[in-house]
């Protein structure tokens, strides 16, 4: 290694220190979060990003215009629809979000945004950063919640998943020091952490949940990991009629497939790309990625989605009409109850109940021996009217 080489990866980490300085001073500055019943008009985005993004995430808008018919007619609710978000365009400007999408997405407090297409070795793409990684930096949506129920089987977990830190804070930015040696980097704060806690301890009281499991590696990650288990454990104490107990991150993916054990977990809070891998895990166990959705939370804006890709090979082989909406659906769920429209939301949770597994009168399948997209979207407002 040259003393080049050193010098040109301390001047790269010295403006990465800066940059996450500023961005840490900044989450200081914040005020309350927004309140939608104050809002004259609520704008909310339909972004269908790449892939079955565009075709699942129609399909999830549709049903809620349907649901919410009397407040669009009268003008209180608009949907706005956002077309730039896909692969082409952001590799035409060479960015995770073109500016004019950008801009967009900020005139809607609300977001329902499909899959994107995230480019990585071997893609014809070139390497640049996740549209979802940009998103929640750029509009500060701190707090990924994921719900996995499967009430057969004792099972009500949430997991808050902190969003905009960890290793993916800087996951586009780190360094080849030679052709032997690359770096990426770890980013905790204590504001990025406090505040995600505090929101899923703050959950946990809301809705008489009395468990929150601190998920991390402190034992080997001991400064970043270690941080933020401490500040997590001091905003604990906050809680006193809450249990907070602390887990490593390799154990708790196997208690979830303990039949015992997994019934004690209630909340979960952990950084981010722990979050990312354990959700996935999580969502298996009520029938796949693809029929769960998440919310995105932040003070000025809400982004809601599906957790899993863009599925471009269902698209080359001409089956994107038999998408599998539920997961967007599922996300609807979470918007209605963010804007305050509980009543929605308990009837569509109970709707997709019965369509995906009780009645089961349509099967979605990936392939024509399935239901459509469409053909699943009429059941579930069928579902609903009958519900009334």
């Amino acid at each position: 290694m040259t003393e080049q080489q050193v010098q040109a990866a301390l001047a790269k980490f010295e403006a990465l220190i800066r940059e996450q300085d500023a961005r840490s001073e900044a989450i200081k500055q914040q005020g309350d979060f927004i309140d939608y019943a104050k809002l004259d008009k609520l704008t909310i985005g339909v972004c269908g990003g790449d892939g079955i993004g565009p075709i699942i995430t129609r399909e999830a808008a549709r049903v809620l215009a349907f649901l919410l018919k009397e407040d669009v007619d009268s003008g209180k609710i608009e949907f706005r629809e956002i077309n730039g978000l896909t692969i082409e365009n952001r590799v035409a400007v060479n960015k995770a979000i073109p500016d004019d999408v950008l801009e967009e997405l900020k005139a809607c407090p609300v977001i329902l945004k499909g899959p994107t297409t995230t480019p990585q070795a071997g893609d014809p793409w070139p390497n640049i950063e996740s549209a979802n990684v940009a998103m929640r930096k750029a509009l500060d949506l701190f707090a990924n919640i994921r719900p996995v129920k499967l009430p057969d089987q004792g099972v009500d977990w949430t997991f808050f998943r902190e969003n905009t830190e960890g290793a993916y804070a800087v996951g586009s930015k780190g360094m080849h020091v030679t052709d032997d040696l690359a770096m990426d980097f770890v980013v905790t704060t204590t504001e990025g952490t406090q505040r995600i806690a505090r929101l899923a301890y703050e959950y946990a009281r809301r809705n008489h949940k009395d468990r929150v499991s601190i998920i991390q590696k402190a034992n080997v990650i001991k400064t970043t990991d270690g941080k933020f288990l401490n500040l997590c454990k001091e905003i604990g104490k906050e809680y006193p009629e809450i249990t907070t107990d602390e887990w490593y991150i390799d154990i708790t993916t196997a208690k979830l497939i303990d039949e015992k054990r997994r019934r004690d977990f209630k909340v979960f809070v952990l950084p981010n790309l722990y979050g990312d891998i354990i959700t996935d895990e999580a969502a298996e166990f009520q029938g796949g990625v693809g029929t769960a959705g998440s919310a995105n939370i932040g003070k000025k804006y809400a982004m809601f989605e599906a957790i899993h890709g863009s599925a471009p090979r269902m698209i080359r082989e001409g089956r994107g009409a038999y998408a599998d909406p539920c997961s967007m659906l599922r996300a609807a769920v979470m918007l209605l109850s963010h804007i305050g429209r509980q009543e929605e939301a308990d009837r569509l949770e109970r709707a997709l109940d019965i369509c995906m597994y009780e009645e089961k009168k349509l099967r979605i399948t990936g392939r024509p021996d399935g239901c459509t997209c469409e053909d699943f979207g009429n059941y579930v407002m069928e579902t609903l009217t009958a519900l009334k």
